[in-house]
């Protein structure tokens, strides 16, 4: 596993106990924007890049759902934040549930984790996705344009939003900049949906609390989904959020910020 592991780019924000936040698909740090405040005010947010996204480079070898994950666990141990407790959106919920079933000891909340849908399902995950991506590359140079008025915003993430004219221009063109910049984006995507199948944990099997989020109007991950998650992880919690769709953080930032700290605390 040492052979795969790179130097990740992270920041420290705030202090108080430490919460660990992992991104997802063709994300960087910047994701968690809307709820970097709210979270750093009671605690130290340590916010990461995960290899071949944001700053920090790609890993040597295989890129999946495994490795990357390896990556963030050596991360905590070579930061010295062991049972940090943990919070992952998208894939990155599906990798600290991964955590969660291997026995890592802090608290874990997953938002909308991909790796739960029916054999259908993961074929247009994929494809819609590529689609989207794809697209995406392909009107980079007017992104900024696009991205800086409500009409824009709404064609390009009414995927992952309920309301994404209401999301800052900043963020978005961050955000839709990284399916270009991303080195991992397309192998990652593919490990994601056609990788070996999420593994749950029995009751009983985990070594600390597990909350997982889903927004109602998930068109990403679908709300459906839950019910496989919660079959797999029968200890977890399953929280709702209204008028949400794939990043509650971004849709409903003051509930996610209220849930992640009551589940941390």
């Amino acid at each position: 596993m040492g052979s795969l592991i790179v130097v990740m780019h992270f920041v420290r924000r705030g202090s108080g106990k430490p919460l660990l936040l992992v991104h997802g698909l063709g994300s960087s740090i910047s994701n968690w924007d809307p709820v970097i405040a709210g979270l750093s005010a009671e605690r130290e947010v340590v916010a990461v890049d995960l290899p071949g996204f944001g700053d920090t480079p790609p890993l040597a070898g295989e890129v999946s759902i495994a490795t990357l994950t390896d990556a963030v666990e050596e991360f905590i141990k070579s930061e010295n934040l062991a049972a940090i407790d943990v919070v992952g959106s998208s894939m990155g919920a599906r990798m600290v549930l991964e955590m969660a079933r291997r026995g890592h000891g802090g608290a874990i909340v997953a938002l909308d984790p991909g790796g739960f849908w029916s054999d259908t399902e993961r074929h247009v995950f994929y494809w819609s996705i590529k689609a989207s991506v794809a697209l995406v590359r392909s009107i980079q140079p007017i992104l900024p344009a696009v991205t800086a008025n409500a009409a824009g915003r709404t064609a390009l993430l009414a995927q992952f939003s309920a309301r994404p004219w209401k999301l800052p221009a900043e963020l978005v063109l961050h955000e839709l900049e990284g399916f270009k910049t991303s080195k991992s984006l397309d192998e990652a995507l593919r490990s994601l949906a056609y990788g070996p199948a999420q593994q749950g944990a029995p009751a009983g099997a985990l070594a600390g609390r597990v909350v997982i989020g889903w927004g109602r109007q998930d068109k990403v991950t679908l709300p459906g989904q839950a019910a496989r998650a919660r079959e797999l992880f029968p200890d977890a919690t399953l929280h709702w959020f209204d008028h949400c769709g794939h990043f509650p953080h971004w849709d409903q930032p003051a509930d996610t910020t209220d849930l992640i700290l009551a589940s941390t605390r």
